[in-house]
């Protein structure tokens, strides 16, 4: 495991659609980034587990409570304040929300001030939705057939790789078409702009989409979204200036040649922690 004197310590550290109990969900690159960096604020802005798929076709693996296993580490070894957010995939946290256990908040949304003084709006996303506010039920249809075309992706890219076509994305494709049918990209927009004035903040961080986004709207409002741990696998970092930078994992630890013995490696330390030992430091027993 990294030393944690090796680590990037940062501010603040976005993730969000991490979907944990999907078989799509990139449980081990997750835990790894997290083990390369220290910070003082992680916020899960929503989506890290998927309770829509553990209820009908998703399975939690071992590797999925590793996940759970880092972030409990970082708030006992660091003091890291950990921010879990509602998302629409794990909507079961708001019977219980708000909800503040020493360094764990779970709440709806989360007024976010930077190194700098500017203020964000960090909320998962789904409010901005046509799909998820006004056809549940075409969303979940649309859930398992997010889930079925990741599958496919296997075997297409399989296939195109041997014509020397670089690997394609028919999920994300489907998934942007549909999204842009109900929601036209400009109204998605203008209903960010609405919200971060009605919050007078300077900018709006979601997640939701899948679509790392790193831009300026009209009237100087800045949009950022952290992406996904399915496909994208990008985070959003924040440094003690206040720069902020949208990470993408697979640039910065995926072509390296020892990164699948590290991987290796990490899945075998793992194994080793006791989930029990966590959980009773945390008197949650």
């Amino acid at each position: 495991m990294t030393d944690i004197s090796t680590r990037k310590h940062l501010r603040t550290i976005i993730l969000s659609d991490i979907h944990l109990g999907t078989a799509g969900a990139k449980a081990r690159e997750v835990v790894h980034f997290l083990l390369q960096h220290t910070c003082d604020t992680l916020v899960l802005n929503g989506d890290v587990i998927d309770a829509w798929e553990l209820k009908k076709y998703g399975k939690w693996k071992v590797k999925h409570t590793r996940f759970f296993k880092v972030v409990l580490k970082m708030m006992e070894e660091n003091d890291t304040k950990v921010i879990y957010l509602h998302g629409n995939h794990d909507d079961f946290i708001d019977t219980f929300i708000p909800l503040q256990i020493g360094n764990l908040s779970m709440q709806m949304d989360y007024q976010l001030e930077s190194a700098n003084g500017k203020n964000y709006h960090v909320v998962h996303g789904d409010i901005f939705d046509n799909v998820t506010t006004n056809f549940r039920w075409l969303a979940q249809i649309g859930s398992l057939a997010y889930t079925f075309s990741l599958w496919l992706n296997k075997g297409f890219n399989f296939l195109i790789s041997w014509f020397g076509i670089k690997p394609l994305s028919i999920s994300k494709y489907l998934k942007v078409k549909v999204k842009s049918f109900f929601s036209p990209n400009k109204s998605y927009e203008n209903k960010l702009i609405k919200l971060a004035k009605e919050k007078k903040c300077d900018g709006i961080i979601c997640g939701h989409t899948h679509k790392p986004a790193f831009r300026m709207l009209e009237d100087n409002i800045f949009y950022m979204n952290s992406g996904d741990w399915v496909e994208s696998l990008t985070a959003l970092t924040e440094d003690f200036e206040g720069n902020w930078q949208l990470v993408y994992y697979n640039e910065q630890f995926g072509k390296f040649p020892h990164h699948q013995e590290e991987m290796a490696h990490l899945d075998n330390v793992m194994d080793k922690l006791d989930t029990f030992a966590f959980i009773k430091k945390f008197g949650f027993s």
